[in-house]
């Protein structure tokens, strides 16, 4: 049986917590910032945690992780 392969995209864009959960950024911080508030700007620097929903097909792109 040959090794699965990692998602490369998947495994660039996720990092895995001391407790195995997933941390994720933010989407929407790229541009079209004018519109945006200071207050929205700044709550989006800090990053997420991957839904429970969401793990467990993300632990079929990132099978090592």
């Amino acid at each position: 049986m040959p090794k699965m392969k990692t998602h490369r995209g998947a495994a660039k864009r996720f990092k895995v917590t001391g407790s195995g959960k997933l941390k994720r950024s933010k989407a929407f911080t790229s541009h079209i910032l004018t519109k945006k508030s200071a207050k929205t700007k700044r709550k989006l620097r800090q990053s997420g945690i991957v839904t429970k929903g969401d793990q467990s097909r993300m632990a079929q792109l990132l099978p090592y992780l």
